[in-house]
């Protein structure tokens, strides 16, 4: 059995830790089967063949993706946040709202961003029932109409609740799962945003300006990636210096 590799301890400016990251189940990818030829390069062995990503190479991207995130965060630009996998909604919830960022942790709506005009509209519906909601005018409706304006508040908010600060398109986009949100990178790339993406061993990294490669189904994987780029960006926020 190949045993993971490197125990020793990775460090750098960002605090990244090997260790750590064998801990979490950033090592694991997909079987044989699943592998994206690309991948190949972040790959150094296989254990009950599943593929067993270099954390060696995951240190390397992710400090190159906080670079590029803090400088970013720094300049004062804006990070959409997405992931979409069941396991992680409400992590990447919380995460983008302690940074202030905007978010997608519901599916994916189609044209978020190449048809961010309507979008917008559309947010704006969202913001002018949640007025009506709150203003006296709400009390003439029925009780039916009000369960209706209720329930449509509530479609809405989920739909689009997480991107209702995005007055113009993000700086960036962090994708937690590259397959899973296909459609936003697509959309992404089309639009020329830069993408921070986390790469298992099926998807292709070079879909990404700054591809991680580390597992994509722990949320322990997840979690360890994630709360590097929190601590990143409140450092790198003007208002915290």
């Amino acid at each position: 059995m190949i045993q993971a590799k490197s125990q020793k301890t990775s460090k750098n400016d960002f605090g990244l830790n090997e260790e750590e990251m064998l801990k979490a189940g950033l090592h694991f990818g997909h079987k044989t089967s699943k592998l994206y030829p690309k991948m190949k390069l972040y790959i150094f062995g296989l254990r009950n063949n599943v593929y067993l990503i270099d954390l060696e190479k995951t240190v390397e991207k992710l400090n190159q993706a906080l670079q590029f995130i803090e400088k970013s965060i720094k300049e004062g630009k804006v990070l959409l946040f997405v992931g979409t996998k069941i396991q992680n909604k409400k992590f990447i919830e919380n995460i983008a709202k302690e940074c202030g960022f905007p978010y997608v942790a519901e599916r994916w709506i189609g044209g978020t961003l190449t048809n961010f005009l309507v979008m917008r509209k559309r947010i704006g519906y969202l913001k002018g029932l949640e007025e009506k909601k709150n203003s006296k005018e709400f009390e003439k409706y029925t009780k039916k109409e009000r369960k209706e304006i209720e329930k449509e508040l509530h479609n809405l908010e989920i739909k689009f609740g997480g991107i209702r600060s995005l007055e113009v398109l993000p700086d960036a986009i962090f994708i937690c799962d590259m397959e899973k949100d296909i459609t936003a990178v697509k959309e992404a790339r089309i639009k020329g945003i830069p993408i921070i993406g986390i790469c298992d061993t099926n998807v292709d990294p070079t879909l990404a300006d700054y591809p991680i490669p580390a597992n994509d189904d722990a949320v322990s994987s997840i979690k360890y990636i994630l709360e590097k780029v929190k601590e990143v960006i409140l450092k790198a926020k003007p208002q915290n210096k």
